[in-house]
């Protein structure tokens, strides 16, 4: 007789939750988790390829426009500030001779005077240098960097700040 019991309790034990044989057709295909797995390695590699295409030129270039919008509105509020003409001149309009410089800040060792990178130039338009300041209303003005073969302007409409402006349009907002 301890057989049949032992039978019954390995019956039981089979059909115990958990303890069931999985069919060929319960195993396949793929869990939410794999899945979602799967999408989020696909959208950072695709990410990861877009940041990679980009062009360098033209990011440096823009790096570049928004540090000098950055200087020339600090250069400005210490011209206000002050009461003294500051002015910014580029070093020369080739890239040659890189750089530029403030003249008339009060400590010249706040203001760079070297291009992050190499082979920017900047061209003032109508002008040799850009006046800022001490006024609060200064004359419209316009930068254009260039790097290689990539165009790009800052300016301002005497009232407004510096912005990054169209290469197209000769005015500044």
């Amino acid at each position: 007789m301890p057989t049949a019991r032992w039978a019954a309790k390995a019956k039981t034990l089979k059909s115990a939750p958990g303890n069931k044989r999985r069919s060929r057709r319960s195993l396949s295909g793929f869990t939410l988790i794999e899945l979602l797995v799967v999408v989020s390695l696909i959208a950072i590699a695709s990410g990861l390829m877009s940041l990679a295409l980009r062009d360098p030129a033209g990011t440096q270039l823009e790096n570049e426009a928004a540090r000098l919008v950055a200087l020339l509105e600090s250069a400005r509020a210490e011209s206000r500030a002050s009461g003294m003409v500051v002015r910014w001149e580029p070093r020369s309009v080739d890239a040659s001779d890189p750089g530029f410089e403030f003249v008339g800040v009060t400590n010249t060792s706040d203001f760079p005077s070297q291009w992050l990178g190499t082979g920017v130039s900047a061209e003032i338009v109508g002008a040799r240098a850009v006046v800022l300041g001490p006024e609060p209303l200064i004359a419209p003005q316009r930068i254009v960097l260039r790097l290689e073969d990539q165009r790009l302007a800052v300016g301002t409409d005497g009232l407004g700040p510096f912005v990054v402006v169209d290469t197209e349009n000769p005015t500044p907002p």
